[in-house]
């Protein structure tokens, strides 16, 4: 774990317009700089980057954060890649208060993990010169020399123990046993994991190889064989070809998920540059967030038949938590006996790209599926459908879509929205920020006031406690936790560190739009002042409500003399009029 006050040191170091700008052309435009948004299509400008602020915002597709979540979004990094990343960027070295995990990944590395793999990289790429076969191989599957290259396509030669002429303790070396490059048998034998078979380099965000894929040439099996899990390798964490993909994921605004190595390969060599594959697992919800950072739109390509189905609901139901309302998933089924290499051979990059006008969106594919073996003209088949998709749809965290699969569902079960929502409850979602050139419709809450003068003014609210504050909306709820995170850590003192600090929990989504509305401030107005009015009139109203609550209960039954001590002490502090 990397300590909160060295991301604090770090963001204080560190000026969001130069990390974006590394990135995307900005132009000065007032106090802030704006651009064309690097995470969404569009043709006007609606990015902005608050120099005084120090965090971006998009009021086109709610895109925001620190200059750690620019690096982590437009890069694909995981949080502590980007802060490594942006710590050498300023020579500054990163601390750690490291868990078991990551010891082994640190002392992995120390111990020369990552420089065996590219070691094993040029020897399986060097033994492909002088293999007829696994050339022909390649070759016969339409792969150019370009290609071949650009995915470090290799071969690893027949025979039991061809890598000791690459490391000469093979017989004695922990350190490469655990690269998974060979396998030790209960005898204590050495041999090599991958034998005649062409190779596939697997490559981190970063480019470096944390593992292979070796398919077997002529008979045998398995067919595919991947490298086991290491410290450097995690199958339901990576994705085939996307350090490779990454420009053209970011051109496209789309990425392209499929099933095999060489159907990644056969695909960028026909002009479908934004293809990846899964490792051998099925879709995980950490390759859903993955690709949601680097595309608005994700294609799930799988085989027709029952397998695909399954593997493409696998796909869905990963995918529920980590939708937004921007994101599409798409589910594309190829024709019987095709997959993705064969057919896109066959009808070439225009042909595949049109196949995608029949693929299903998230909601029919959804419904297709939860009514497949549903009979809806009867009570109980509306009746397991309901009970079917509520699970499901409490998943879904993007509001609007939310909303309207809970639409569609009442119209397949014949029931009211209002009757639903007695079925199903509803979770309260928070809504979309408005662009600062919008007049809101009506005044933002006190809580929401609160919060846009504590994110302005972090100070403010160090010692300040609430009393009281029991309303149950997503701002009052952010409220209580962003006066609770600020009173307990002295070292987040500015809106950045806020946002780290929340990062993956329910409070961010709220704090990215409050902050978006700050953008629109001209800054003319006594903060300490308002914020100090606000926090009284909401004490005073949250007041209020209890002694109208306790008034309510009076006339219904007699009060207890608990409560008529609490009623007494509310009338004593003031009514608010």
């Amino acid at each position: 774990m990397i300590p909160q006050s060295f991301i604090q040191e770090l963001l204080n170091r560190l000026d969001v317009v130069d990390v974006v700008e590394r990135y995307v052309p900005l132009k000065k435009a007032g106090a802030n700089y704006v651009a064309c948004c690097p995470f969404h299509n569009e043709k006007t400008p609606s990015f902005s980057v608050s120099p005084t602020k120090q965090f971006y915002h998009c009021f086109g597709c709610g895109a925001h954060g620190s200059a750690i979540s620019f690096v982590m979004e437009h890069q694909g990094l995981s949080f502590p890649e980007a802060v490594e990343d942006l710590a050498k960027h300023i020579g500054l070295p990163v601390p750690h208060e490291t868990t078991h995990r990551e010891q082994e990944t640190r002392a992995a590395q120390a111990a020369g993990l990552p420089e065996m793999m590219q070691q094993a990289l040029h020897y399986y790429r060097e033994q492909l010169k002088h293999s007829e076969t696994a050339v022909h191989y390649f070759k016969g599957r339409g792969v150019s020399g370009e290609i071949a290259a650009r995915f470090g396509l290799g071969y690893a030669p027949d025979g039991w123990q061809n890598l000791a002429t690459l490391f000469p303790d093979y017989t004695e070396s922990k350190t490469l046993l655990e690269t998974g490059l060979i396998i030790e048998n209960d005898e204590g034998r050495r041999y090599d994991r991958f034998r005649d078979r062409v190779m596939f380099p697997i490559l981190n965000a970063r480019g470096n190889v944390i593992g292979f894929g070796g398919r077997v040439l002529g008979a045998g099996e398995p067919k595919y064989l991947n490298s086991p899990e290491t410290v450097l390798f995690q199958k339901g964490q990576e994705l085939y070809g996307l350090f490779q993909a990454r420009s053209a994921i970011r051109a496209s605004g789309r990425v392209l998920v499929v099933e095999g190595y060489m159907d990644v390969v056969a695909l960028v060599q026909h002009g479908v540059g934004y293809a990846v594959a899964t490792l051998g697992t099925a879709t995980t919800p950490v390759h859903v967030q993955k690709l949601l950072r680097a595309a608005d739109e994700i294609i799930f390509c799988f085989d027709g038949d029952a397998a695909g189905r399954r593997a493409a609901w696998r796909a869905l139901e990963n995918g529920l938590a980590a939708l937004t309302d921007s994101s599409r998933l798409l589910f594309l089924f190829l024709p019987d006996g095709e997959d993705p290499d064969s057919y896109v051979r066959q009808v070439g990059q225009a042909g595949f790209e049109a196949s995608y006008a029949n693929a299903l969106t998230f909601s029919q594919f959804l419904f297709k599926e939860l009514t497949r073996e549903t009979n809806l003209t009867t009570e109980e088949g509306r009746a397991k459908l309901v009970q079917t998709a509520k699970p499901m749809i409490e998943k879904i965290a993007a509001p609007a879509l939310q909303l309207l699969i809970r639409k569609r569902l009442a119209e397949l079960t014949g029931l009211s929205t209002a009757e639903l929502e007695t079925l199903l409850p509803r979770a309260q979602v928070a809504p979309r920020a408005q662009a600062p050139h919008i007049k809101p419709r009506r005044a933002p809450s006190l809580p929401r006031q609160l919060l846009r003068m504590v994110l302005q003014q972090p100070d403010l609210a160090r010692g300040v406690a609430i009393e009281g504050l029991d309303e149950e909306s997503l701002d009052a709820r952010t409220l209580r936790a962003l006066l609770a995170l600020l009173n307990r850590d002295p070292h987040i003192t500015n809106h950045p560190a806020i946002l780290e600090a929340f990062r993956g929990a329910p409070e961010e989504t709220v704090l990215s739009e409050v902050a978006g509305e700050t953008l629109a401030w001209d800054g003319d107005f006594d903060v300490v002042q308002e914020f100090q009015g606000a926090l009284e009139q909401l004490c005073a109203s949250a007041r209020q409500k209890r002694i109208d609550g306790l008034l309510a209960l009076a006339k219904i039954q007699p009060l207890s003399a608990e409560q008529k001590q609490a009623l007494t002490r509310e009338l004593s502090a003031g009514r608010v009029s």
